[in-house]
């Protein structure tokens, strides 16, 4: 059997952009209902919707562990160890196997279809220096995307991506460099500096979701980087978001470092069509 936990209780607590707060593109921003994590997932970073059973797939950026953890009966989850320590940023799924990213760059392979007895593989990233979080699967291309925090060959500019093939376990350059000043346009500042935490493919739009944590922004583009909407996020809630992901009905997720200030959690955020409460 996996390893449970206990799970503390489920509590309420051109471009077209918009800069200011509220309900955008369907989500309400800032009235999220939050979900309170156990302190072992208080750095709980990259997030993954699994809609065989309404489960959310989950990893910290300390230890090895892939967890797994159900919203709606939050008295336990589940967890299998991948690999040992490390600062493990972002996760995806790709036909029946999750990948994992460290902040250098290396994917880990991980099958949890054989229970405890899981596999990984690992695969190194060939550049050193470079910094990711965020990772997602494009199907249409049939590559696992990570989207650079810090990589050597960008500016304050642009924000560049790299790329897994799946077919051939190569990295290669990404599909798109992301255009800075344009984010900062749209936010009404001369210049930003974009640090990524985490993406996402929303399946609904088949646009790009972008959270930055060191910003506190959502980001959203076309599958080739154009820039479409940027959205602050309050600190209040938002204090060190780290991973985001869709729910089959739609529902955003958004998993939420403790920032050494409180517990880690998800903020939950049904979608709501404009015109209807």
């Amino acid at each position: 059997m996996p390893f449970l936990i206990a799970l503390f209780a489920l509590c309420a607590c051109g471009p077209r952009a918009s800069s200011v707060h509220g309900n955008t593109e369907g989500y309400d921003l800032d009235h999220p209902t939050t979900i309170i994590l156990p302190s072992v997932l208080n750095e709980i970073s990259g997030l993954w919707y699994y809609p065989k059973d309404n489960s959310l797939f989950a990893i910290e950026d300390e230890d090895g562990f892939l967890y797994k953890i159900f919203p709606k009966k939050p008295d336990k989850i589940l967890r299998w160890r991948f690999h040992g320590h490390g600062d493990y940023e972002d996760v995806c799924l790709a036909g029946d196997t999750f990948y994992i990213l460290r902040s250098d760059g290396t994917l880990f392979a991980t099958d949890i279809r054989s229970g405890n007895a899981i596999n990984s593989i690992k695969y190194e990233f060939p550049e050193e220096g470079d910094e990711f979080e965020s990772l997602y699967y494009d199907d249409s291309l049939r590559l696992l995307v990570m989207v650079c925090k810090d990589c050597s060959d960008d500016g304050k500019k642009q924000v560049s991506t790299w790329a897994f093939d799946l077919t051939t376990h190569q990295f290669q350059p990404g599909p798109f460099t992301l255009d800075a000043q344009g984010i900062a346009a749209i936010i009404g500042q001369d210049k930003i500096h974009f640090k990524p935490s985490a993406a996402t493919i929303n399946p609904f739009t088949g646009q790009i979701w972008i959270v930055s944590s060191v910003n506190k922004l959502i980001v959203v583009t076309t599958r080739s980087g154009e820039v479409l909407q940027a959205y602050p996020l309050d600190p209040g809630f938002y204090k060190q978001p780290e991973g985001i992901a869709f729910g089959a009905d739609r529902t955003l997720y958004i998993s939420n470092e403790g920032a050494d200030i409180g517990s880690g959690n998800i903020l939950v955020m049904p979608y709501r069509p404009a015109g209807k409460k």
